[in-house]
């Protein structure tokens, strides 16, 4: 097969969730399947170098680079209001080209895959950046009409588009997201973890929250929790909360000031991938109070490192994590806080979650789901 990838998600300077699911499928695909000819597609208007640098991680004997050096911004802004091809830019040599981000350009050569990670555009449009939420409202009706097969992360995130789209249930496949075991594992190494903590101020216990710091991702009530258990059990391990700045999270920070928590939650910058593992085995437990995700990758990510899961039960979530977490109801700040006490408390459920968890996490395999991306290729190609 002649196969080309939208690679925008690969190439930005902080990859996203959006990102790392397309790494995991796309990298494993091209190392099993050398049979088939792959090409990466992007805009670049500038650095050229320090984007072919990032996809250097992908590139096989099977593999080349497609760019386009006019405006991704530009071409993006215009092309649900002025219908420029794609092919264009990118050619007619691809028989199947599949974009990972929500949308499908007009006139794309041979057959079109699009990947719709949820549908909080349409559950929770407030949360959503305004440029994205004009692209999205704009342009997504229009991409799933363009596609010839709609993938998406989890059976909850197939559902919602069906409630918000029903006319495109035919087209729907479910792929789920793997996790990255050579990233994600259990660390032994404590003068390791030591060392990690050390460079992001952080000292003692802690229960760490690591994702986008924005407002569907429950941290409000997640403070509120937080106040709740040191009002009842007084001396617990700090809350860290890691990861970039998303939108609309200044009430997340005045919620920390507002409850008196400034010595006891802790936010930290961005954290590079290399830290990433040893901040998660450092954790007492990782809490993922969120209430909309389409997969959910952070608390997989936590269960293959062997700690300890605080999860909601909201959308994706218990897919995921299944009896391996301690399910707590997202919208009930004490129930967050009775699950924070609970894994923090009992050292029995701690080991017990430790080891389901890592055996749940080994089962979603970046090989098991790209063979079966692969397949669907294969069957939209006849």
């Amino acid at each position: 097969m002649n196969i080309s990838f939208d690679v925008l998600p690969l190439i930005s300077e902080n990859m996203s969730g959006i990102g790392y699911c397309q790494a995991g499928l796309v990298g494993e695909m091209i190392r099993s399947h050398p049979e088939d000819r792959y090409t990466f597609d992007y805009f670049s208007r500038k650095n050229h170098e320090v984007k072919r640098k990032r996809l250097a991680a992908y590139m096989q004997e099977n593999c080349s680079i497609n760019e386009s050096h006019f405006s991704g911004f530009l071409y993006r802004s215009i092309m649900n209001i002025i219908p420029v091809p794609y092919s264009v830019f990118f050619g007619k040599k691809a028989e199947l080209t599949h974009f990972f981000n929500y949308i499908v350009p007009p006139f794309v050569h041979g057959k079109k895959v699009v990947t719709i990670h949820d549908m909080v555009i349409r559950a929770y449009p407030e949360t959503v950046r305004f440029r994205t939420k004009q692209l999205l409202l704009t342009g997504m009706k229009k991409s799933m009409k363009r596609a010839d097969v709609i993938i998406t992360d989890s059976e909850f995130s197939k559902s919602e588009i069906i409630k918000y789209y029903p006319q495109f249930a035919d087209k729907i496949k479910v792929v789920y997201c793997g996790v990255n075991t050579e990233k994600f594992y259990h660390i032994a190494d404590s003068e390791r973890i030591e060392k990690t903590k050390k460079s992001l101020g952080i000292e003692g216990e802690y229960f760490l929250y690591l994702g986008t710091i924005e407002p569907r991702k429950n941290l409000e009530r997640l403070i509120e929790a937080y106040r709740i258990l040191k009002d009842r059990y007084g001396d617990v391990p700090k809350l860290v909360m890691a990861g970039g700045k998303g939108w609309l999270n200044s009430g997340i920070y005045s919620k920390v000031q507002e409850l008196g928590l400034e010595e006891s939650v802790q936010f930290t910058k961005y954290i590079p991938d290399e830290d990433i593992c040893p901040l998660m085995n450092g954790a007492c437990a990782f809490v993922f109070p969120s209430i909309y995700e389409g997969f959910g990758m952070p608390p997989l990510e936590a269960m293959a490192c062997g700690v300890p899961v605080v999860s909601s039960g909201e959308a994706s979530l218990p897919e995921v994590v299944g009896d391996c977490a301690v399910i707590v109801d997202a919208y009930s700040p004490l129930s967050i806080a009775e699950g924070m006490y609970k894994i923090y408390s009992d050292e029995t459920l701690r080991e017990n979650l430790s080891r389901s968890g890592m055996e749940r996490a080994a089962e979603f395999t970046w090989n098991r789901f790209s063979e079966k991306l692969h397949g669907i290729y294969e069957e939209v190609l006849g």
